[in-house]
C-alpha cells in the first residue's frame, strides 16, 4: 500500500474512531514550555535490579551508573508487566486497556487507531521525531509508526527481531540479532553488526543531522534487547562466564553491558555535539527483568502482578534544570510520561488522559501530590479463533477479570483478591496482611472494579479475526521480488 494512502486511512478511521479534543498541558513550573530535545531510552525486559547502581553484584554498567549519578531518579517507577502495553500507555499517557492493548501478540498488540501518541503531540509542536528500535504496536500499514507521528522510522517488525506468530505479528522472514533487516523509512534494509549497536548508530546519525536544524527534535530508542533469545557479541561473553555457567545469563546481561556501551556513546556525542545541555536524556525499561534472578529485594519478574514485575528503573537528566543524584520517591507511572513530556515541549494533548504532569515533583519532591490507586493487569487470555496453544483457556476478558491483577498505592499493593502487602514496611511482600487490614482490601478491591468496568469497553481488539497474512513478510517478499534488499552502510559519526 502506499504510504500516503496509508496516511490518509489513517487519518480517516483516526476521526471515524474519534479522536479527543486537546489542550496545552501546563503548569506554573519554571520547566514548562523550555523545547528541550528529548531522548528517551526504554530496554527491553531489563529489571530494576539488573544495574550496578541497583546492587547487581557482578553486572557491569558504568555508563548507566554514571547517568544515575547525573539524574534524578524515580525510584517507585511503574510500568505494565510486559512490554507492548506499557509502550501503549507511555506513548498515550492512557492505560494499556483503554489502547485496545490486552497482550502481544494476536492482533490485541495493535494500538487503538483513536489514539494521539506524544510523537504527534511533539510533531505538531514543532519536533522532529524519530524512532529506532522495537516498535511492537501493530504491524499493519496503518498501525505502524509512520502514521503516529513518527518522521523517521528505523525499526524490526513484530514483537522482537525474527519472532513469528498467528495473525499479523512477526518479523522479516529469518531476521537475526546479527545482520538484521530493518524496515528503514519504507525500504528494507540489510544491515551489519549487532542490533543494538546498529539502532544506537542509526539514532546518532539522525541526532547529528537534527543538530542543525532549527527545530528540537524528539528521538525514540527502543532497543529490543536484553530480551530474549539470550544472544551477545562475543566480546561480552568471557566476563559472565566466570560468574554463570548458565548460558542464557550469560547473553542476557552480555546485552546489558552492550547496552550501557552504547549509553555510553550516545552521552559521549550529546557533549561533543553540544547537545547535551539543551537535551533532556530519560532511561526506563518496559516492566521487570526477564531473568530476576537479582531482583533488587523485590517479588516477582516479567510478567507478574507483584512489585518485581512492574517496578523498573527510570533516570532523567537534564543539565541545570533538574538536580543530579535526586530521588522522587513517590508512586510515579509511564502513562505520566506523555503530560509532562507535553507540559516540557510546549505540546498540546488530549484533554482527558490518566497520567498526571510530574514537573512539580521533578523540581520539589515535597510538591503537593494528591495519592492515587493504580491498576495492573497481565491481560494475556487466550484468543478466539487463535489456532494450537494460543485458543486455549478462557477467551472472555470477563473471566479473567480477577487473574493476574493488582492495586497499588502509595503503602500498599493487593494482589488478587486475597494478597494485601504494606510495601512501605515490606517491600519484598514476605508478609500477606490481608487478615489485618480487611476494610483496607475491600476498599482497593472496589477501585479494582471500578476502574475495571472502565476500560473493559475500550478493549477493541478482542473479537477482531485474525488477520489472513502477516503484513512485514509480506511486504519484505515484495521489495525483495521487486528491487532487492539494499545493504545498509553505518553511518558516520
Amino acid at each position: 500500500m502506499n504510504l500516503s494512502f496509508s496516511r490518509i486511512i489513517a487519518s480517516v478511521l483516526a476521526v471515524v474512531l474519534g479522536v479527543p479534543s486537546f489542550v496545552a498541558c501546563t503548569s506554573n513550573d519554571a520547566l514548562s514550555d523550555q523545547r528541550p530535545n528529548i531522548i528517551l531510552v526504554i530496554t527491553d525486559d531489563q529489571g530494576y535490579g539488573d544495574l550496578a547502581c541497583h546492587g547487581h553484584p557482578y553486572l557491569k554498567t558504568p555508563n548507566l551508573d554514571k547517568l544515575y549519578t547525573q539524574s534524578t531518579r524515580l525510584t517507585d517507577f511503574h510500568v505494565s508487566p510486559t512490554c507492548a502495553p506499557t509502550r501503549a500507555a507511555l506513548l498515550t499517557g492512557n492505560v494499556p486497556f483503554k489502547n485496545g492493548i490486552t497482550h502481544t501478540i494476536l492482533e490485541r498488540e495493535r494500538m487503538a487507531l483513536g489514539s494521539y501518541t506524544i510523537a504527534q503531540a511533539l510533531q505538531k509542536a514543532g519536533y522532529s521525531t524519530g524512532i529506532f528500535g522495537k516498535w511492537h504496536l501493530g504491524d499493519e500499514d496503518a498501525y505502524q509508526p509512520d502514521n503516529r507521528g513518527f518522521d523517521e522510522v528505523f525499526i524490526h517488525g513484530g514483537g522482537g527481531i525474527g519472532q513469528s506468530y498467528p495473525g499479523s505479528c512477526a518479523d522479516a522472514p529469518g531476521n537475526k540479532y546479527f545482520d538484521p533487516v530493518i524496515r528503514h523509512n519504507d525500504t528494507f534494509v540489510k544491515t551489519q553488526g549487532f542490533c543494538t549497536d546498529i539502532f544506537y548508530q542509526q539514532a546518532l546519525a539522525w541526532i547529528k543531522a537534527k543538530k542543525s536544524e532549527d527545530k528540537p527534535f524528539f528521538a525514540y530508542i527502543p532497543s529490543n534487547a536484553p530480551h530474549g533469545p539470550f544472544i551477545c557479541p562475543e566480546k561480552y561473553k568471557p566476563y559472565y562466564q566466570k560468574h554463570t555457567d548458565n548460558k542464557a545469563r550469560v547473553g542476557f546481561y552480555g546485552m546489558i553491558e552492550n547496552i550501557d556501551d552504547n549509553m555510553g556513546l550516545l552521552m559521549a556525542k550529546l557533549d561533543e555535539w553540544d547537545l547535551a545541555d539543551n537535551t533532556l536524556l530519560i532511561f526506563m525499561s518496559d516492566n521487570g527483568s526477564a531473568m530476576g534472578d537479582f531482583p533488587a529485594g523485590m517479588k516477582g519478574k516479567k510478567g507478574s502482578a507483584d512489585e518485581g514485575g512492574s517496578r523498573v528503573p527510570a533516570f532523567w537528566r537534564w543539565p541545570g534544570k533538574l538536580k543530579p543524584g535526586h530521588d522522587i520517591d513517590t508512586m510515579l507511572r509511564h502513562v505520566d510520561y506523555y503530560p509532562t513530556l507535553a507540559a516540557i515541549a510546549a505540546a498540546k494533548m488530549p484533554d482527558s488522559i490518566d497520567g498526571r504532569n510530574i514537573l512539580p515533583l521533578l523540581t520539589n519532591p515535597n510538591a503537593q501530590w494528591t495519592e492515587r490507586n493504580t491498576f495492573f493487569h497481565q491481560g494475556r487470555w487466550a484468543k478466539k479463533g487463535a489456532p494450537g496453544r494460543w485458543g486455549l483457556g478462557n477467551t472472555n476478558p470477563d473471566d479473567a477479570k480477577y487473574l493476574r491483577f493488582a492495586v497499588r498505592n502509595e503503602r500498599w499493593r493487593l494482589v488478587g483478591k486475597d494478597q494485601l502487602y504494606d510495601i512501605q514496611a515490606d517491600p519484598g511482600q514476605t508478609t500477606n496482611v490481608i487478615d489485618k487490614h480487611p476494610g483496607v482490601a475491600a476498599d482497593l478491591l472496589k477501585s479494582y472494579e471500578a476502574w475495571w468496568d472502565d476500560v473493559r469497553p475500550k478493549m477493541v481488539n478482542e473479537d477482531v479475526p485474525l488477520l489472513d497474512h502477516q503484513p512485514i513478510p509480506r511486504r519484505y517478499n515484495k521489495q525483495q521480488e521487486d528491487r532487492g534488499i539494499p545493504q545498509w552502510t553505518p553511518p558516520e559519526l
